[in-house]
């Protein structure tokens, strides 16, 4: 046991994805080619994603909200785990970068298991609590602009069911949420901490995976 976090090296990151995470030749194409990728940064790591697929398997989802698909690397792992009449819906707004994710999808033979939406998430999650889908979905993974993760949390507590989860990444933002900063973006996640901190409609943990998770569990 140890009272704090292993530091992860570049060695022990390489052997982690050797013996801790089952890609397929799809999903390490698809991280690969993305990693050539000016933005590259956007995408998660591959035990984040394996860390999904797990939570969604654990959790029984049938139905999973994505905010933020970039090229489809989080896609293909959760909708890789749903059963056959599964659903994910993926938000984003970017029809470039969802072009190549939707070619990771059919190429893995998920597709028809992924709704895309190319409109500000907002929009779309208020469409769907217009159309009486609260309470109707059993996990959320948010992984967009951080200035809107409070409202993603507001609305993806409605459309969660009671027991549901939602995973919100970059919620330690290299660090700098733990430092004063005037940077919005790191402004927004260091509120958006403590609000789930304090909210007691929910269970939650942050995690030292990846750039940070946030898990939070509706009660």
């Amino acid at each position: 046991m140890s009272r704090s976090t292993l530091n992860i090296t570049d060695t022990i990151e390489n052997y982690i994805w050797q013996v801790g995470v089952r890609e397929t030749t799809v999903m390490q194409q698809c991280r690969e080619e993305t990693a050539a990728m000016p933005n590259a940064n956007m995408q998660i790591a591959p035990e984040q994603g394996q860390f999904l697929a797990l939570l969604a398997q654990l959790t029984g989802a049938k139905r999973i909200i994505e905010v933020g698909t970039f090229t489809g690397y989080s896609a293909l792992w959760m909708a890789s785990v749903l059963p056959e009449d599964g659903e994910l819906i993926a938000c984003d707004i970017s029809d470039e970068y969802t072009a190549k994710a939707e070619h990771y999808w059919q190429q893995a033979e998920i597709s028809s298991k992924i709704s895309l939406k190319i409109q500000p998430a907002t929009e779309s999650l208020a469409e769907l609590l217009t159309v009486g889908q609260s309470g109707q979905f059993d996990m959320l993974f948010i992984d967009a602009d951080k200035t809107g993760y409070q409202d993603y949390y507001e609305q993806g507590l409605q459309l969660l069911r009671q027991g549901g989860l939602m995973a919100f990444d970059n919620t330690l933002w290299s660090g700098s949420v733990a430092e004063p900063s005037e940077d919005p973006d790191t402004v927004a996640l260091q509120q958006f901490n403590r609000h789930v901190h304090g909210d007691q409609r929910v269970d939650m943990g942050l995690l030292p995976i990846g750039d940070g998770l946030t898990l939070v569990r509706k009660k």
